[in-house]
């Protein structure tokens, strides 16, 4: 479960903490804790999809701020980002 700001401050730091919850078979990612997100947060979440390919692991996000959904289709991602939800 994801907490606080999803920002390109905090970004960095969440990209290695997952790959370590992803080997061990974790592979839900629950954003209703998230308090705010910028356009890093779509990445962070490519990425995610990305590392947890790499473990067999079919990533899912679960609460997904509308905000995250703006932005996918901003970045013309949003197909994407829908192919992960829970």
């Amino acid at each position: 479960m994801l907490e606080g700001p999803v920002t390109f401050d905090s970004v960095p730091a969440l990209v290695g903490a997952a790959e370590e919850h992803f080997r061990g078979g974790v592979s839900t990612i629950d954003f209703s804790r998230v308090t705010d997100i910028d356009s890093s947060a779509v990445a962070l979440a490519l990425e995610w999809l990305r590392q947890g390919a790499r473990a067999n692991l079919k990533v899912r996000f679960v609460n997904l701020p509308q905000s995250m959904h703006n932005l996918g289709k901003l970045y013309g991602v949003s197909e994407i980002l829908a192919s992960a939800l829970a």
